[in-house]
């Protein structure tokens, strides 16, 4: 049965919600802002068009931000529910009318654990929605400048790099290609000063490059009825690709941080993906994320409701300290993890072994 008080706490708690969440937010923005307001205001651009690339920036960025600060801003929530509670003597008469302090704290529980509902959405849907944007530099946050390529195999080995490439026209210039012995008898190299690539149709996997200008502007040894390379005139050919598209040659090494887990999933199984172990200890950390936000949540309340007696401004002093330790060594157990010193799934769920029981002890103490 909910109750007046339980409506009245899930309602402080949503409002310390909001606070902690705009207050956090801005609070990075600002600091982040005026620390990089030279890539901002670079190359010569007027204050109009210095207010556009700073607003397009952090609107998208804003979503990455909440990703990252969505476990320390519940607990912030949480804190200052109970807090003002203790502070306004309301717990005090529903203890001595027989209410316990589990049933007292239990809609800011619920509460807690509903918006982490928000925080796993936004980090499946949301930001891999954005996530061409998000890797926009600050000096191009609209992502029309020259972008770094970085080297790929195709599964056949075929080796592909270039210069820069241009996101609006998806073109690469200088793009080389490695075509091995095992495919055309002798090893090739191809030499395009400009290669524009083509997707499949209706979003099919891979794609075409169209190699312009190449050097050698014809080749030797290679079968021409291949549909692998196929000439259409001198100097003037197309490659058949299905892992080095675009995408592939211009993502950032860290690419997976922003995918969606199920994508994640799908990588690491493939029988011709390279098994990263950064990649594999960020899965098992999805997993775990769901509860490791109860955990630190339930650690939390435990240390502020443990002793009434102690002053609150202490209380949460302490509780701050114990979750910063929490943070702490969640990241160096994925630290670990991405070295290879630790399993990725051990990594991942090594804080859960530690914390879980403490958490449980914690939050068992509480005089109710």
């Amino acid at each position: 049965m909910i109750t007046l008080i339980d409506r009245q706490l899930v309602g402080n708690f949503f409002r310390a919600y909001a606070i902690c969440l705009t207050s956090m937010l801005t609070l990075y923005i600002v600091v982040d802002l005026f620390t990089n307001l030279d890539d901002f205001t670079g190359k010569g651009r007027g204050f109009k068009q210095i207010l556009l690339d700073i607003s397009t920036f952090y609107s998208y960025r804003v979503l990455q931000i909440f990703d990252h600060l969505c476990e320390a801003i519940l607990l912030l929530a949480a804190m200052f529910t109970i807090t003002w509670m203790q502070r306004c003597n309301e717990q005090v008469p529903l203890l001595a009318a027989g209410v316990s302090t589990g049933r007292i704290v239990a809609p800011v529980l619920f509460s807690a654990f509903a918006m982490l509902g928000l925080s796993i959405l936004n980090q499946e849907i949301f930001v891999p929605l954005v996530a061409e944007k998000l890797v926009c530099q600050k000096e191009d946050p609209n992502g029309l400048g020259p972008m770094a390529v970085r080297g790929s195999y195709e599964t056949n080995g075929i080796h592909i790099e270039g210069d820069k490439a241009s996101r609006t026209n998806r073109d690469v210039t200088n793009l080389r290609v490695t075509i091995p012995e095992s495919l055309a008898g002798n090893l090739i190299h191809i030499t395009a000063r400009q290669a524009i690539f083509h997707p499949e149709p209706e979003g099919g996997r891979g794609g075409k490059w169209e190699l312009l200008q190449t050097n050698p502007a014809e080749i030797e040894g290679f079968d021409r009825e291949s549909k692998l390379l196929e000439p259409v005139d001198i100097g003037h050919y197309f490659l058949q690709v299905r892992e080095v598209t675009f995408a592939k040659l211009t993502q950032d090494p860290a690419w997976y941080t922003l995918e969606s887990t199920p994508r994640i999933y799908q990588e690491l199984h493939r029988n011709d993906a390279t098994k990263m172990a950064g990649m594999a200890v960020l899965f098992h950390s999805r997993l775990t994320r769901p509860v490791l936000g109860m955990i630190l949540v339930i650690m939390g309340l435990g240390v502020i409701l443990g002793d009434q007696s102690r002053n609150m401004f202490i209380s949460m002093g302490i509780c701050l300290g114990l979750c910063g330790l929490f943070f702490i060594s969640i990241q160096v157990f994925q630290m670990l993890g991405n070295a290879n010193i630790l399993a990725p799934a051990l990594a991942a769920w090594l804080p859960i072994l530690l914390f879980g029981p403490l958490s449980c002890v914690l939050f068992d103490a509480v005089q109710t």
